[in-house]
């Protein structure tokens, strides 16, 4: 059986999430009475010709004699057996993983992210099987009566821990690693994330009968910040500044339809955003750190998204939601205006404006057995007005493989929001001061979106933009080993992303090794200029200023599956 893990659908996989309030870590100890109380297996599987040094890579038939009959020896004996190798071992009874027809699958997992070309808002067609998770906790309880009813369901529990730390040429503590984030704060070791999962994936192979899926993700760590939609457990990171906080990135349902052209899906929730190479789940990336391109444009939408394989190397996506990062109750909910004034006459105004209907569009086209891949998107489109992080998305995505070593990914995009007050104006300045605007600090006393730096300095507002190109290039040394190369260019042309008006180069280069398909360390050594102004060694929620035009980092995690 062909394991698939999954990018920004993410499976950044492409993903799901949705308004619940439970924190995330009660729900991950949630699983284990599930774990505890599942340890008295119905009955003993060992195969009687099963004897003396077992191999299940060797022997399928033999795994249940390696790993046991309770719970916890089987939980580690399975972390044991795949230790050192390339992938779990492989059921010759099991269903083929993908259509005959359908492009090669470019990538295998490890070394790399996926195995598909990432694309988002939707569960790969043409290559998903349920229950193709390899998940140690999935294997542990796989002879148990709750086991048995998951796996005759199709659901699957899995996760990951996730911890990092950097040391960086930045001192200022916490924010002085920004505007690099997801290891913002320099010179520290931290709680990434912890991250679980309780899914059903439909079976988009098959193409014969309407299947479903769903997902409910809970997320705890320091990358909550960078999931966060304003109004859904928002107040950790806009009233408290937390470090460590909760959220639910994906909470969604699928119906898939294979009779309509090659496949149909519809998928409905909160999901991770459509376009990018990156995801804010860790295992979906190639290094620990992340492009600027990533960390300042769309994460999350809430809405119904619709993927069609019009042929199999041909995919339209359309959908409609409530905007980027914006939650449904906001739509048309308003504030008072305690002082009308000239950037929002009247005696209200949004308490989000970008939370208001939007669309998304892309087209994926895949050539050369799989080994090309476009992917043009546009994402959260509106009217484009200063919202939380209403930003207007169009760019694309190319994958290509050289061969069966070398790879390259590359992204390019412009974003943009219309009518963003001017940090220039006094009049403006006065606004912001008094509570005259949906993120002033009476609202948002922390991580409010920042203000643009406008060319016209007696303009309230002006439309700020970004736009930049970053590339992976990746070099497989082993079936567990790879080599990522990152360059990027950001321009941030009125600072309203990164709050520093300037130019960004960064080149950073990581390593991926896994110790076996649970296991994964990924240190890497990063070098950033801001060009135009000092954008590092600063701290904005304390109202420090950068003080240095370049960072130097030295970086790595460890992320282990369960």
């Amino acid at each position: 059986m062909v394991i698939t893990r999954f990018n920004k659908q993410v499976v950044r996989v492409n993903s799901m999430t949705g308004p619940f309030r439970t924190r995330a870590v009660p729900l991950a100890l949630a699983l284990v009475p599930a774990f505890f109380l599942s340890t008295l297996p119905e009955t003993a599987h060992a195969d009687a010709s099963c004897t003396g040094a077992v191999d299940p890579y060797k022997d399928y038939g033999c795994l249940d004699t390696y790993l046991g009959d309770d719970v916890p020896s089987r939980f580690v004996n399975y972390y044991k057996l795949e230790m050192g190798q390339a992938s779990g071992p492989s059921d010759p009874s099991a269903p083929a993983s993908r259509r005959a027809d359908w492009p090669a699958t470019p990538e295998t997992t490890p070394p790399m992210p996926f195995t598909e070309w990432p694309y988002g808002g939707t569960t790969s067609i043409g290559v998903t099987r349920p229950g193709s998770v390899d998940s140690p906790f999935m294997t542990a309880i796989a002879n148990t009566s709750f086991g048995k009813w998951m796996a005759d369901n199709n659901f699957q529990i899995y996760g990951w821990g996730n911890v990092g730390g950097n040391v960086s040429s930045n001192t200022t503590r916490p924010g002085g690693n920004a505007p690099i984030a997801y290891a913002y704060t320099p010179n520290t070791v931290q709680l990434d994330q912890v991250v679980v999962y309780f899914e059903r994936l439909p079976d988009t192979v098959q193409t014969d009968h309407i299947d479903w899926g769903m997902r409910l993700s809970a997320i705890y760590g320091e990358n909550y910040r960078y999931t966060t939609s304003y109004g859904l457990a928002s107040y950790q990171l806009l009233k408290k500044n937390s470090v460590n906080g909760y959220d639910f990135p994906m909470v969604y349902g699928e119906v898939y339809v294979p009779q309509v052209a090659e496949g149909l899906l519809f998928r409905l929730g909160r999901y991770i955003s459509v376009p990018d190479i990156e995801a804010q789940l860790a295992p979906n990336n190639y290094m620990y750190t992340h492009s600027m391109m990533y960390t300042f444009d769309n994460y999350t939408n809430e809405g119904l998204q619709a993927t069609l394989a019009v042929t199999k190397n041909l995919m339209v996506q359309v959908g409609v939601n409530v905007g980027t990062e914006s939650t449904l109750w906001h739509v048309g909910e308003s504030v008072h205006n305690p002082d009308p004034n000239p950037l929002y006459p009247g005696n209200s105004f949004k308490k989000d404006p970008g939370a208001k209907p939007s669309f998304t569009a892309c087209i994926r086209y895949t050539w050369n057995d799989g080994d090309d891949t476009i992917y043009p998107c546009m994402d959260g489109i509106n009217n484009g007005s200063y919202g939380y992080n209403n930003l207007q998305w169009y760019g694309f995505t190319y994958y290509h493989k050289f061969n069966d070593k070398w790879h390259l990914s590359f992204e390019a995009y412009d974003i943009h929001q219309t009518g963003v007050p001017n940090l220039n104006n006094p009049v403006v300045q006065a606004a912001v001061a008094n509570g005259g605007t949906p993120f002033s600090p009476q609202y948002v006393p922390f991580n409010a979106p920042n203000l643009a730096n406008c060319h016209n300095p007696k303009e309230l507002t002006c439309r700020a933009e970004a736009f930049g190109a970053v590339a992976y290039l990746n070099y497989q040394i082993s079936p567990l080993d790879n080599i990522s190369f990152r360059p990027e260019y950001y321009d941030d042309a009125q600072g309203q992303r990164t709050g520093t008006k300037a130019r960004y180069v960064n080149f950073g280069l990581g390593l991926q090794h896994w110790l076996s398909p649970q296991i994964e360390v990924r240190p890497e050594i990063d070098w950033d200029r801001s060009i135009d102004a000092k954008a590092f060694n600063g701290n904005a929620n304390a109202g420090i200023p950068g003080n240095k035009n370049y960072t130097v980092m030295v970086a790595a995690d460890a992320i282990i599956h369960f």
